[in-house]
């Protein structure tokens, strides 16, 4: 007689988990880590080369810790000692600074747009070693991230000399970081295995994050400025194609476990640029190109009829080229105002195209933004990424992992070769 066992259905939890363990797919991490090995490492990489001594001093950490940990950092490779900066003291050894060795390594960061993808290779700095930017690829979902996955590959066996160590994915719609998935509506995509696709193409681990909340980490980690406290909250708002936003609590990029919440559709109305009474069909490059276009300020079509094209001819003195980009100011300024009134954070930061591509146009901004707050002043700080906003928060997420547990994320990415 024969027994057969009738196993029940996996459920999504248990798919997810078995995603995650097959392919490496890690939630990015957007914060100021805190953890002893990540302290160390955050030290030698803002203040290196350092000794080890004012590494406890800044840390706060015991020097009997920061020195495992330091030598823990060594074995793994990524920091390295300076001997020949050694400052001999009166009494012992004499200090040997240590500072993170850079050369060897890269990760690599991908920024999908809905019209245009970029690939970035970064230092463990959270420098831009390389960026090329191609179409985002169209067609079937399944055909269009196959081809993403393999323009990474040909990209990234350019780079001979450097090891990789992490790939991380920013991209607009609603990601499952778990699962490392992308529901993108702009480009069809519906629960596309983004992550996983990468990850088998490439044999390291990815990490994906909607692309505001990126950039937002960008800033919290790269941005270079004070460590945020506990209790400080940091406004990020971006608009270019689209418009988002992320809030930064305590040193950490809130990322609801739901998906990012939306502003696209707050009230936002301009007789000149048109729209639909919303703010991201107001105030998107589509929506002032369309405006541009119909008041004949810029051809129909061809390659004139660019946004590049738009901001040659203000900057030239076209009267209606410059009202335009002067309503879109006022418009963003308004809508800026309104979610700060909402939300009252103590830094509030801009980012994305709309505001860093036409700089002319932000006395415009704050000036709005002041008429409409009800709140006392408060300034306004443009990304301290301009236009390279959106590879800076590619690069992040890659570096995410890395920042927060720098052994694990070694021994990760060493697991990874052993089996490719």
């Amino acid at each position: 007689m024969t027994i057969t066992t009738v196993r029940p259905a996996p459920t999504v939890a248990h798919t997810k988990r078995a995603l995650l363990t097959r392919y490496h797919i890690v939630a990015p991490s957007l914060k100021v880590a805190d953890a002893a090995a990540a302290s160390v490492f955050g030290a030698a990489r803002l203040r290196g080369p350092i000794a080890r001594d004012v590494i406890a001093q800044h840390t706060k950490l015991s020097i009997a810790t920061v020195n495992r940990q330091v030598t823990a950092l060594l074995e793994a490779g990524v920091l390295r000692e300076r001997a020949d900066l050694a400052v001999s003291g009166a009494v012992g050894r004499p200090r040997v600074p240590v500072e993170v060795n850079h050369e060897p390594y890269l990760t690599l960061g991908i920024h999908i747009g809905a019209r245009a993808t970029s690939i970035v290779a970064t230092d463990l700095f959270g420098r831009t070693l390389d960026v090329v930017e191609t179409p985002t690829p169209r067609g079937s979902q399944a055909a269009a991230v196959s081809a993403l996955a393999e323009s990474a590959r040909r990209y990234l066996s350019r780079w001979h000399r450097r090891r990789p160590l992490w790939v991380g994915v920013a991209a607009g719609g609603v990601v499952d970081s778990t699962a490392g998935t992308l529901d993108h509506p702009r480009l069809g995509w519906s629960d596309a295995p983004v992550g996983p696709v990468l990850a088998e193409a490439l044999g390291l681990p990815v990490s994906v994050a909607s692309h505001v909340d990126a950039m937002a980490g960008a800033e919290l980690l790269l941005g270079v400025r004070r460590q945020p406290s506990p209790t400080s909250t940091s406004l990020y708002v971006y608009a270019r194609e689209t418009v988002g936003y992320a809030l930064s609590i305590g040193g950490r990029v809130h990322s609801p476990t739901s998906g990012p919440g939306t502003i696209a559709a707050l009230p936002a109305q301009s007789e000149l640029l048109g729209g639909s009474g919303q703010l991201e069909a107001t105030v998107s490059d589509e929506a002032v190109l369309t405006a541009a276009r119909r008041a004949r300020i810029i051809p129909a079509q061809g390659p004139g009829s660019t946004m590049q094209a738009l901001l040659r001819a203000a900057r030239q003195d076209h009267p209606q080229a410059q009202e335009l980009l002067a309503e879109r100011a006022r418009v963003l300024g308004e809508a800026v105002a309104l979610l700060r009134d909402m939300l009252n954070p103590d830094d509030l930061v801009v980012g994305g195209q709309a505001f860093t591509q036409y700089p002319e146009g932000m006395a415009l901004v704050e000036e709005a933004f002041a008429q409409r707050s009800v709140l006392p002043p408060r300034q306004i700080r443009v990304t301290a990424f301009g236009n390279r906003v959106q590879e800076a928060g590619a690069g992040v997420v890659s570096l995410g992992g890395l920042y927060a547990d720098p052994i694990g994320a070694i021994r990760r990415a060493g697991r990874r070769d052993a089996t490719a």
